[in-house]
């Protein structure tokens, strides 16, 4: 009996598991819709048009100081053809522990961030969010497949929500492959 209940409550959490995939499919960027760090909803199809750089932010990370260049992309690019969207997430040695109102009063002491922030998520794992699902998997995103493997990975969205390349960490905001996508060379 008992190995019955657990094939049954295996089986709908796989028919959930599913289920949750197959809201996924067909989708872009744009059709998303995510909480900021005000706890407010954004629209991610307000993006229409603009190139997105999307990187998962952590306060207490060796790459942290990458929020001054993200903040210097936004301030010399941010406009209606480019964004920066950030992501806490505290899936690497816990280098994020905070709430969202005090990742958001570290960005602003620190680094002056002004780019979006959204709420705390997970960009890895059984929770993983939506947004991330899609990034990470080619079966949504129709362009590859990644793993977030630390924070400050970078993901490029083109103007029509399609994902363009993923970046890892070391990747700094200023690289040149980073300048000249955004610049369109």
């Amino acid at each position: 009996m008992k190995t019955l209940i657990t094939i049954f409550a295996m089986l709908i959490a796989f028919s959930g598991h599913s289920q949750n995939e197959k809201k996924l499919e067909n989708k872009n960027f744009h059709d998303f819709i995510v909480e900021d760090i005000d706890g407010n909803t954004f629209d991610l199809s307000n993006l229409k048009g603009k190139k997105v750089l999307v990187v998962n932010t952590a306060s207490e990370c060796g790459y942290t100081p990458q929020y001054e260049g993200l903040q210097n992309l936004y301030e010399k690019y941010g406009n209606e053809d480019f964004t920066v969207i950030g992501f806490p997430a505290n899936n690497f040695a816990n280098q994020e522990p905070g709430s969202d109102e005090d990742i958001k009063q570290f960005c602003k002491k620190n680094y002056g961030v002004t780019f979006p922030m959204m709420s705390k998520i997970s960009v890895k794992g059984e929770d993983q969010h939506p947004v991330y699902k899609w990034l990470t998997m080619a079966k949504f995103n129709g362009e590859m497949d990644s793993n977030v493997q630390w924070n400050f990975q970078k993901y490029l969205i083109n103007e029509n929500g399609e994902l363009v390349d993923v970046l890892y960490s070391k990747t700094k905001p200023n690289d040149k492959k980073i300048l000249s996508w955004i610049e369109g060379d």
